[in-house]
């Protein structure tokens, strides 16, 4: 199971990205942000109720963009469910402790990066000019 300290090293080795805590009412809610500013990525505790899951306790989700929402939706892949507080079309809640792998938890952090206008291999790197 993904951690929230396993994504943030993933995402600054991968993308250079630091979470950012932008609400002091939501202290422990991290967004991961593009260079240009548009969000890929969301974590954060909610009630499970919230989810249509049983009980009152809290879990953690990581929301990611997803092109291909219906289809991890209709698939019944575990851990994955309809995006909170998000569009609903474009974006799927991903439970942390819910079966999904580091591996496919990784790959839809990809897609949701490069779907908000990323690069899929990460931040451009500058190069010095060729001297003549």
């Amino acid at each position: 199971m993904p951690s929230r300290e396993a994504i943030f090293a993933y995402v600054k080795k991968k993308f250079g990205t630091e979470p950012e805590y932008p609400w002091a009412r939501y202290p422990h809610y991290a967004v991961l942000r593009q260079q240009g500013g548009k969000w890929y990525g969301l974590i954060m505790d909610v009630p499970g109720n919230r989810l249509g899951l049983g009980g009152d306790g809290q879990v953690e989700i990581i929301n990611l963009k997803s092109g291909g929402v219906l289809d991890l939706l209709i698939g019944g892949t575990p851990g994955i469910l309809p995006a909170y507080h998000m569009d609903k079309r474009n974006w799927v809640s991903i439970l942390l402790d819910g079966g999904i792998t580091s591996r496919e938890l990784f790959a839809l952090i990809d897609e949701s990066h490069a779907l908000t206008g990323g690069r899929a291999d990460g931040p451009r790197r500058h190069r010095m000019p060729l001297v003549k």
